[in-house]
């Protein structure tokens, strides 16, 4: 595959793309402003003033994609790629270069071809990061809406993919995401599905301390609301989020952030007195709506689903209060796994290997992004990353021996209700939860009932009422069957350490 003209010698696959530089049939690194004319035959426009677009494919094409590390590429699979590199210096393209992170150890060049006639998903990718200064691209995509087949074929180690057949933004933006997290599993590091936030608190002396959080959870888990939230915090105190889906966990404790100009919102239901930060971001003029019901006169309807349920939003990072200018976290010091599990308690904390076993189950709820057909169905996804590439297993030993080293508190946190929703934990529990973990106040102890290390008290909230076997009718059967279900499951993944397969909770 991918030859010389003579057929002797393999040529670098980024050698086969065209230079944008030289090539007659690209237009390298449109303005923001250019992109936006260019799209405008698919625009319309809000009543703030912003661009609106109606895709086709309005979730990922998880079950037609491929990596040439966990999955033998066919004849065919050769084919697709070769299909995208040869069109790619046939259609006339938009060529966009953007920097995905800052950290001096995880930065990488992102390059990305749109046909011009799809310029729309260049425009939103092109808010997502920072313009490039001009370095070589590390990673490539080359992304076909009109291709005759769906189909995303990604190579690792080449750093190049092929979205072919879909014209969901999320599959430009994930594209380089995949690779940017495997790329920081080779450097040593660990690519997380989380956001990051920095926290300033003061402890239980009175003392002020900075505190780094992580939250992974799949999408509508609550992992934007947790990350974005300012906790009710005065000055001095405060509370900003770093990242909002993708960072990485690098050996010396650092959690580096990818997205540093926009963040890719879901927008279904976004209310103005429950998510004001969110709301006024997505309501400014800077704003590209994707699949949000937009009127002929641009009337917005964010609680509709006319399209999908699975609308969405690239917001600039600037025009959120809750942002922090900063994209890493020097340190890290907590990681949050959220879960919508009723058997769970609304927070216990987790030693080394249970916080392992939490990583590896990722269990959560589908959600319209992933697959719109099972939302709302109970899952569980590897460190609730849908974009690992390599041993899922390794993944596991690498995220215990990282937290292990670096002294990192985790913890479960439940953002859904116990038992037959018979108590609901809102944000204000969660809320309140994460800033006294911060802050150090919180009371625990061991309880033998739930074999977790659970709240003895929390200032600021009644957690007894939030006792999970009070909540639950047959509790102990229904926690003796959850920990076999979930035993099963972590011993399917040959990679993973016994020690970590026998921590089930």
């Amino acid at each position: 595959m991918y030859m010389s003209e003579t057929g002797t010698e393999p040529r670098p696959l980024d050698q086969q793309l065209p230079d944008p530089v030289t090539a007659s049939n690209v237009r390298h690194n449109p303005s923001l402003t250019e992109l936006r004319d260019l799209a405008s035959h698919q625009e319309t426009t809000t009543e703030f003033g912003s661009p609106s677009f109606v895709s086709d494919i309005r979730s990922r094409s998880a079950d037609r994609t491929k990596n040439a590390v966990d999955h033998e590429f066919t004849a065919a699979d050769d084919a697709l790629v070769e299909d995208a590199v040869e069109l790619a210096g046939e259609r006339e393209l938009v060529c966009v270069d953007r920097l995905m992170g800052r950290h001096p150890e995880a930065t990488f060049c992102c390059r990305l071809f749109v046909p011009v006639e799809h310029a729309r998903l260049a425009l939103g990718w092109a808010n997502l990061f920072e313009p490039s200064d001009g370095r070589e691209p590390d990673l490539y995509t080359v992304h076909l809406p009109d291709y005759e087949e769906r189909a995303i074929r990604v190579l690792p180690e080449t750093g190049f993919t092929a979205v072919l057949g879909t014209d969901y933004i999320g599959e430009a933006k994930k594209s380089f995401l995949r690779l940017f997290m495997f790329r920081i599993k080779q450097q040593g590091g660990l690519g997380l599905h989380a956001g990051s936030k920095h926290v300033r608190v003061r402890d239980e002396d009175g003392d002020l301390q900075n505190v780094g959080q992580a939250f992974m959870g799949l999408s509508a888990t609550g992992k934007s609301t947790l990350t974005s939230h300012g906790c009710w915090l005065d000055d001095p105190e405060d509370a900003s989020m770093r990242q909002d889906d993708v960072c990485a966990l690098l050996p010396d404790g650092s959690v580096a952030g990818s997205e540093a100009t926009g963040l890719f919102i879901k927008t279904i239901g976004l209310d103005e007195d429950e998510q004001p930060g969110l709301y006024r971001a997505a309501t400014d003029d800077s704003a590209i709506l994707e699949n949000v019901a937009v009127d002929d006169d641009g009337t917005v309807h964010f609680e509709e689903d006319r399209y999908t349920t699975n609308s969405r939003a690239v917001v600039r990072r600037d025009e959120l209060e809750s942002a922090d200018d900063e994209i890493d976290l020097d340190d890290i010091d907590q990681v949050f796994f959220i879960t919508r599990n009723p058997l769970m308690p609304p927070v216990a904390k987790l030693r080394n290997d249970q916080a392992a076993a939490a990583f590896m189950l990722g269990e959560s709820i589908e959600t319209s992004a992933g697959d719109p057909s099972r939302a709302g169905e109970s899952i569980r996804v590897v460190g609730t990353n849908p974009f690992i590439i390599g041993s899922e297993g390794e993944e596991g030993n690498i995220f215990h021996d990282l937290i292990d080293i670096l002294d990192v508190d985790c913890y479960v946190i439940n953002t859904g209700y116990l038992g037959e929703q018979s108590q609901d934990i809102g944000v204000t529990e969660s809320v309140t939860i994460l800033t006294e973990a911060a802050r150090g106040t919180i009371e625990w102890t061991d309880d033998d009932r739930t074999g977790l290390t659970v709240p003895e008290s929390v200032p600021e909230l009644d957690i007894e009422d939030y006792y999970v076997p009070d909540h639950v009718e047959d509790y102990d059967e229904a926690i003796a069957e959850l920990r076999a279900e979930r035993q099963e499951y972590l011993a399917q993944f040959d990679d993973l350490r016994d020690d970590i397969v026998d921590a089930v909770y």
